[in-house]
């Protein structure tokens, strides 16, 4: 069975899905690997990297041709379905639920479908889990732009010339990108308070240093492993309770998605207003419409003296080890679903049923 390995065409990714150690794991396993030429250059594997191992390299066009399984980070779009064939397996981050219009086009292409993105939050699928092994750099990446930002830096510092107090980070949102953002801006000496709908994090956040802002959320749950959606008393709570912490901050670092749908504000243009000249606000959430009501993707806004820089920090700023992990987590997923090389179809087993959105056409799931 042949594996496509597609360089990805999304403006500024610099990752690969697979990297030439996994793509050897796939050989010695008894798949065939192909890769698109170039595929691996801007996270710094060159073509021979993989061909020394074994890995055929081809244009574009032959990699679609020649393979089974077609595996990217970012959705197939318009392009690359016009190349897909009948019967095809394709593997990348879909983001099914605010993607219906791709989800119904793959399916008129008679392919298999696979969105790295659903996987179930259970622990025999953490080594699959993409999202946390993305998230995970992109928490550490948020705390060194914010760092890069600031006009002061993070540490207690005594010098002859007097003490420099430590900066001060709030975080909202202990998921896994939040939690290593508390840990990094814990080692590089800030201090350090989060908050989050979840209660169950209290106890996270607090374990790496970090003060936990308690805020009353009677009825608020999570699900799966995300956080739900807050209700509008509990988002008012949560101002109440942050407020004094949000106009004391000097970066604030926002990682709250809510998966297939737009991102809730957490910070609004009136609350910024009210923050210190300076302030660096990191939003993690701003392609889903972002946490802060004045972030836009991609962007740096300047509200009263606060910069609001909008983006993903994408793994894609260290783009190498963000392809390892991928990587790894792409291997260890198609060990789940195969025997021998051969697909099992056990289509009721959870990891399988979470994950597989059309099957020979067939749409799964919404």
């Amino acid at each position: 069975m042949n594996i496509g390995i597609l360089k990805e065409t999304k403006k500024g990714e610099k990752r690969v899905s697979i990297s030439p150690k996994i793509a050897k794991q796939f050989i010695d396993k008894g798949f065939s690997v192909i890769l698109e030429e170039g595929a691996g250059l801007n996270c710094s594997y060159e073509n021979s990297d993989y061909k020394e191992l074994g890995v055929s390299i081809e244009k574009r066009d032959v990699v679609f041709k020649e393979s089974q399984i077609l595996i990217k980070i970012n959705p197939f779009d318009k392009e690359d379905l016009k190349l897909v064939n009948k019967g095809q397996i394709l593997m990348s981050q879909l983001f099914h639920q605010s993607n219906k219009e791709l989800i119904n086009e793959m399916a008129s292409k008679g392919v298999t479908a696979f969105s790295m993105d659903a996987m179930p939050r259970i622990s025999r699928a953490q080594d699959m889990d993409v999202l946390s092994s993305q998230n995970n750099l992109a928490g550490y990446k948020a705390v060194i732009r914010g760092a890069n930002e600031m006009t002061k830096i993070f540490p207690l510092m005594m010098t002859a010339a007097g003490t420099i107090t430590p900066s001060r980070v709030l975080i909202y949102g202990v998921g896994v990108a939040g939690l290593q953002a508390i840990a990094t801006a814990k080692r590089l000496g800030a201090i350090v308070e989060a908050t989050d709908i979840r209660s169950e994090t209290q106890e996270q956040a607090e374990s790496l240093g970090a003060k936990f802002i308690v805020v009353d959320n009677e009825g608020e749950e999570s699900e799966g492993g995300y956080a739900k959606e807050a209700s509008e008393e509990y988002v008012k709570k949560q101002k109440e309770a942050v407020n004094k912490s949000l106009f004391q901050a000097d970066l604030v670092i926002t990682t709250a998605n809510i998966p297939g749908r737009v991102a809730p504000v957490l910070i609004t243009e009136d609350q910024v207003s009210q923050m210190k000249n300076g302030a660096i606000i990191i939003d993690l959430a701003a392609a889903q419409g972002g946490n802060c009501e004045v972030s836009e993707m991609d962007k740096t806004v300047i509200k009263n003296g606060v910069k609001v820089i909008g983006t993903t920090i994408s793994p894609e700023s260290v783009s190498t080890n963000a392809s390892e992990l991928y990587a790894k987590n792409m291997f260890n997923f198609i060990m789940h679903l195969t025997e021998e090389t051969n697909f099992k179809w056990e289509l009721d087993e959870e990891i399988t049923k979470g994950t597989l959105i059309i099957k020979d056409g067939n749409i799964q799931k919404n």
